[in-house]
């Protein structure tokens, strides 16, 4: 695609309004059922075969399936005999078959066979954001592109922060979480480690999950977690659209992307130069006032101070409204 047939519709300000709540996600993607029989996925995903294996991790595998009437599907099975597995499972059926937006993953069912979990998700047929950005295959992501998907993320984690009740704290944000459609509209996925928060509460104690490099301060060194530990985590992933750097670089010294850019990134919200921050593939081809503005998101997310961090909702309308 090029940077022209880029939707100016993803340009627009804060979190999408409905009128009248949206139809349960099975229903919108042309689903007639939330449970599956095992034997049914297995038929969908050639026998859960790597021609079908969409990628792995400590979780178990995801599978792409096409169900008897032509729906395509992404299997999640998760490892087998795990606690942590079986808290992910519940978690992840209890949190996102609740919330239906355009920038989340629908999941559409599950499968409970034996000591055998799975979940049924709409299919992605993009990939992930991680592999636009890192991937080896030598495409570089056009900077609309890393707009677009800013704004679609942003949108969809103002819906779990502020318009779910209880309130969702996703926790594993990160580009590997992020899938794009068919026309790049981004989709939060992955909600095993994500926990409901009370608004009696203005945090969650918990134990500490999630991604090293993408972790905010005060969470990784109290366990304290609240929705702007979500928002920090949302400006790494700024900080990776801008630069094209990882989160981590193993051929560093320990240094995090978060530590290399901060200075650069208080410099250029001073009226600095921000040409070291900016992805040198991208070759100069971007709007800079766009490019300050996300610059500007970045470094307010990633506030040391947890209370000076903006919410989402406020990421959506005074940052990320192009």
């Amino acid at each position: 695609m090029t940077n022209s047939e880029v939707s100016s519709s993803y340009y627009s300000s804060g979190p999408q309004q409905t009128a009248k709540p949206p139809p349960h996600p099975t229903l919108a993607l042309g689903f007639s059922k939330s449970n599956f029989q095992y034997d049914e996925l297995a038929a969908a995903t050639g026998g859960f075969g790597k021609d079908n294996l969409l990628g792995e991790g400590g979780f178990g595998y995801v599978y792409k399936g096409v169900l008897s009437n032509g729906k395509e599907i992404a299997v999640k099975s998760l490892k087998s005999g795990s606690c942590q597995g079986e808290r992910e499972f519940q978690a992840e059926v209890e949190i996102i078959s609740r919330v239906h937006h355009r920038h989340l993953v629908s999941l559409v069912g599950y499968c409970m066979a034996d000591d055998k979990r799975m979940l049924v998700y709409e299919f992605v047929p993009n990939g992930t954001l991680e592999h636009h950005l890192h991937g080896k295959s030598g495409g570089v992501m056009d900077w609309p592109f890393r707009i677009q998907t800013a704004v679609g993320s942003a949108k969809g984690f103002a819906y779990l922060h502020e318009d779910c009740h209880p309130r969702i704290i996703h926790r594993d944000i990160k580009t590997s979480n992020i899938l794009l459609d068919d026309q790049y509209v981004a989709k939060v996925a992955d909600f095993g480690l994500a926990k409901l928060s009370s608004d009696n509460y203005t945090h969650v104690s918990t134990r500490i999950m999630g991604t090293f490099g993408y972790l905010a301060p005060e969470y990784a060194s109290s366990g304290k977690l609240t929705e702007k530990s979500d928002v920090y985590s949302f400006g790494v992933m700024l900080l990776e659209l801008i630069s094209g750097k990882r989160p981590v670089d193993v051929n560093s010294e320990g240094d995090t992307l978060v530590d290399w850019a901060r200075p650069i990134l208080m410099d250029a919200v001073e009226g600095g130069s921000f040409d070291e921050l900016v992805d040198p593939r991208l070759e100069n081809n971007y709007n800079p006032d766009e490019m300050l503005r996300m610059i500007a998101c970045s470094a307010a997310c990633i506030r040391q101070s947890a209370r000076r961090r903006p919410k989402m909702s406020q990421v959506c309308v005074h940052y990320l409204s192009f």
